[in-house]
């Protein structure tokens, strides 16, 4: 399998409020840029959407390292709370439902599909990867074509 290194970032202008999500994938010398605004979401959705959206574009099945300053995001895979929560019927505990099952089930299928190992990385700390993802979020953010996250009041 190749092996990938990808960046994602989500951004969001309140919370909820109008969203993006950017997307740097790398393979050798070849670099793919991915992003999209929406009109009303929240940070972790775009930040979850970053993360599904890239693993998407990968043609085949590969080797991934995913850098991502989400810690809702990488701490949820990395420390196994989405596979308990789905276990238990997407309830976090007995009197919390989980959030976003749209979106942790989209990743769980491109989990399935990639080995992915999750690095958390510091926002706003000169990476690089994470910058320009930062950037393709916010521009998102303000193009003339916010699309509709249709399952965020469902989520």
């Amino acid at each position: 399998m190749k092996t990938v290194e990808i960046y994602t970032d989500g951004a969001c202008s309140g919370n909820p409020g109008a969203g993006g999500y950017g997307a740097l994938l790398l393979y050798g010398s070849a670099k793919k840029e991915l992003s999209a605004g929406y009109r009303v979401t929240t940070n972790n959705r775009m930040e979850m959407l970053a993360v599904i959206k890239a693993l998407e574009a990968l043609k085949e099945p590969c080797h991934v390292v995913l850098y991502s300053d989400s810690k809702y995001v990488v701490d949820a895979i990395t420390k196994g709370w989405v596979t308990k929560w789905k276990q238990n019927g997407w309830q976090r505990n007995k009197k919390e439902k989980a959030s976003n099952v749209d979106l942790w089930e989209d990743m769980l299928k491109q989990l399935e599909r990639h080995d992915v190992k999750f690095q958390w990385v510091k926002g706003h700390a000169d990476n690089p990867g994470n910058e320009r993802c930062d950037a393709l979020a916010r521009a998102a953010i303000l193009s003339d074509n916010l699309q509709e996250d249709e399952n965020y009041r469902n989520s």
